[in-house]
């Protein structure tokens, strides 16, 4: 299985980029991870709506070039179907034995995705209904994937 964070920005600070790379590194046993970052947009201080979606729409652009005819993609979004560890990882096991070898996290920028990635996931999931930085979501969603992959190979890790 090949799984991949698809994602808009950089991550500045140096313990979010280890914090990552650590699972990066523990992940290696067990699928093929990668993490795939496009450029983010300023937004002006008090942005119009309109000047939002136009925001959102040219890393929409940036992102369709990566999400990949044949993978599956998961959108990142308060209003998609929150799941526990167990849930996650009973999803992604039964995504690899139905035949699916790629999935897509995607995950917004600081203005969430556009309507047009949303429509293309295959499924929207949602962490919390709280609003997080998508340089710590990078960190969770990492963490919650390795996670997955203890639990579906039956080895211990924290509950």
């Amino acid at each position: 299985m090949k799984i991949t964070i698809l994602c808009v920005g950089k991550i500045k600070e140096k313990f979010y980029r280890d914090a990552v790379a650590e699972y990066e590194k523990r992940l290696s046993r067990y699928c093929r991870f990668e993490v795939t970052e496009v450029a983010d947009e300023k937004t002006p201080d008090h942005a119009s709506e309109n000047m939002e979606l136009l925001i959102k729409e040219k890393e929409a652009e940036r992102m369709e070039k990566y999400l990949k005819e044949g993978a599956y993609v998961i959108a990142l979004a308060i209003e998609g179907k929150q799941l526990d560890s167990v849930e996650l990882s009973q999803k992604i096991d039964s995504l690899g034995t139905s035949g699916i070898s790629h999935i897509i996290f995607v995950i917004g920028g600081s203005l969430g995705l556009a309507e047009r990635i949303l429509k293309r996931a295959d499924y929207k999931l949602s962490f919390s209904k709280m609003t997080f930085p998508h340089q710590l979501m990078r960190v969770i969603l990492s963490e919650q994937i390795y996670r997955s992959y203890r639990i579906i190979n039956h080895e211990p890790y924290h509950k």
